[in-house]
């Protein structure tokens, strides 16, 4: 901005070439994904050439047996991962909020490991993890046979879960916790009724965020999974090496609505999360 200029924060909302590029960057953005769902209703097997509207690529979709046991992997995979991520982020996160120990730092660092490392790296590693350091079992039934997936899942999700209730545990008024201890309430009573309902908004957040990471993951899936522990995205993959049909697009679009609605729901509760906490 030159001096003497007139221009105003509020008026950078009228320029013709923000404007212009911001549009440029959401149809490059969400251009290939829009078309994807687009073309799932449309009445060809050719991808690309519009013949009219349908809807029998989805009856199709929910009639395939292979790709309904797949997602049916993938669901109970994300709710174990969940699960658990819950419970292992959360209790980390405490540790690090309330107590001192040794090695602290370095355990806090740690956990940043699997969020910033390449997942194929991470992908190669529990391959390598699960075949040659510690094998897992060939020929379990169901649903031990998904445990290397679970497993895998856990390591890169649960860190996320630290990471969004660690923030809201530092945003927790401690005068509250010495003002139930000087009413006679033990700590159990203190971490039940007093932290634990402050932390719901990034409990639900957290979840929501590991059920969706651990639903739509390939990469690390695709290095642990085995001919019989095939997920919804490893199937979808799948197809689309012999064709990108409009089966594949209704697939596809069926995923990222899933994912979509729980992200969006995640965020709003991680908003919620990071905002001020309110005396009550």
């Amino acid at each position: 901005m030159t001096k003497g200029s007139d221009a105003s924060p509020l008026s950078y909302g009228k320029s013709k070439s923000l404007w212009t590029w911001a549009t440029a960057l959401l149809v490059f953005l969400y251009g290939p994904l829009l078309s994807v769902i687009f073309f799932s209703f449309n009445d060809s097997r050719r991808t690309i050439v519009w013949e009219g509207f349908t809807l029998r690529w989805y009856a199709k979709l929910f009639q395939n047996d292979e790709l309904i046991a797949a997602f049916g992997n993938s669901l109970f995979i994300a709710l174990a991962c969940t699960l658990f991520s819950l419970v292992l982020g959360s209790l980390s996160a405490y540790a690090l909020w309330r107590f001192r120990f040794p090695l602290r730092t370095t355990f806090d660092s740690t956990l940043t490991v699997p969020m910033v490392i390449p997942e194929i790296c991470m992908g190669v590693a529990m391959m390598v993890f699960f075949t040659r350091i510690l094998p897992w079992p060939i020929g379990l039934s169901w649903p031990l046979n998904l445990g290397p997936i679970i497993i895998s899942h856990i390591c890169f999700s649960f860190p996320f879960v630290t990471l969004v209730v660690r923030a809201r545990l530092n945003s927790f008024n401690e005068e509250l916790e010495e003002a139930a201890k000087v009413l006679g309430a033990s700590e159990l009573q203190v971490v039940k009724d007093i932290i634990l309902p402050h932390l719901t908004p990034a409990l639900t957040a957290g979840a929501l965020l590991a059920f969706t990471l651990s639903l739509d993951d390939f990469v690390i899936t695709f290095f642990t999974s085995g001919p019989d522990t095939v997920t919804f995205p490893v199937k979808v993959y799948s197809m689309l090496r012999f064709s990108v049909t409009p089966e594949v697009n209704a697939a596809s679009t069926v995923l990222m609505v899933v994912t979509s609605l729980i992200t969006i729901v995640a965020l709003k509760f991680q908003s919620d999360d990071l905002s001020p906490s309110k005396d009550r």
